[in-house]
Formats: structure tokens, C-alpha cells, sequence
């Protein structure tokens, strides 16, 4: 049978973990959408609303960082690395299609969604091992993956009518 203790400790261990899984998630968020900010060409409302999220992601990574810190642990460097060649990939298969700004914003929006997902998960379990600083740190961080996701959305159906609308003018590039 566990004492208190050691199932308390079990759940520390968990929620570094959790917290180690979302700067890797981040390290690849930002890789991915740096990717993506680059190709952009033709679609500048898109662009500088990524850029501006970039800058987010590189802080959000920060503050996950902190977390860490604060329970004398750090980031794992295998996860990061993971995480951005899972960002690579997906930016040399995203060049290969021919809607690429369409289905970048889509992975985008259904990215957002796996962070969103992720720090409701942390949240929860801070709250339960009492580390509070934690939990107001992933509660500020959900609400701009809340935020990128809702714009995202919103914009979806204007990037795929833009798309579709330089898709069909002779001469003009649609893809990115």
C-alpha cells in the first residue's frame, strides 16, 4: 500500500511530465508556424496573425519553463527535438500540396485544438497536487490557444474563399 506521500509524489512526477510534453508541443508549435509564416505570400491578414502567435508560442515556452524550474526540473531536449522534426515534416508535406495555405490554417486550427486540450489537462492536474502557480500559468496560456483557435475558425471559411477565388484568376498563385 502507498503512503500519502508517495502517491502525492507519483503525481508531482506526472505533472512534470505533462509540463515537459507542452514545451516539446510548443518547441513544435513554434517551428511549425515559423515554417508556415515564411511561405505565406498572398494571404497578409493570415501571416500576421501567425507571427503574432509565434511571439506568444516563444513566450508560453518561457513560462512552461518556469513551471519546471519551480519544481527542479527541466525540459527534455529529446521531446523538443521530436517535436520540431514532427514540425518539419509536416511543413515539406505541406509545400507539396496544392492548397497549402487552406490546409496549413486547417492543422493549424486542429493543433490549437491538441494545446487547448493539453493545458486543461495541466490545469487540472496543478490543481490537484496544490501547485498553484502552475495552474495561473497554464490558465493564461490556454486563453491565447483559446484565442488562436477562435480566429482561426473564424477565418477558415475567408482563407478557403480567397483561396478559391485566386484559384480560379488566370495567372495568379493560390497556393500560399
Amino acid at each position: 500500500m502507498q503512503s500519502a506521500q508517495t502517491g502525492n509524489d507519483a503525481r508531482v512526477e506526472r505533472l512534470i511530465e505533462w509540463l515537459r510534453d507542452a514545451h516539446a508541443m510548443e518547441a513544435q508549435a513554434e517551428s511549425m508556424l515559423s515554417r508556415q509564416a515564411e511561405r505565406i505570400e498572398h494571404y497578409p491578414e493570415l501571416k500576421a496573425r501567425i507571427e503574432q502567435h509565434i511571439r506568444e508560442t516563444q513566450n508560453q515556452a518561457k513560462l512552461v519553463e518556469s513551471c519546471l524550474r519551480r519544481h527542479d526540473a527541466s525540459y527534455s531536449g529529446i521531446k523538443d527535438l521530436g517535436g520540431k522534426m514532427m514540425a518539419m515534416g509536416q511543413a515539406m508535406g505541406g509545400m507539396m500540396m496544392g492548397d497549402e495555405i487552406v490546409k496549413g490554417a486547417q492543422m493549424g486550427y486542429v493543433f490549437e485544438n491538441l494545446e487547448i486540450a493539453s493545458y486543461e489537462i495541466l490545469i487540472a492536474a496543478a490543481e490537484a497536487v496544490g501547485d498553484l502557480e502552475t495552474k495561473k500559468v497554464c490558465e493564461q496560456i490556454l486563453v491565447e490557444e483559446e484565442a488562436m483557435a477562435a480566429w482561426l475558425r473564424e477565418h477558415l471559411p475567408k482563407i478557403t474563399q480567397d483561396h478559391l477565388t485566386r484559384l480560379a484568376t488566370p495567372g495568379v498563385e493560390a497556393k500560399r
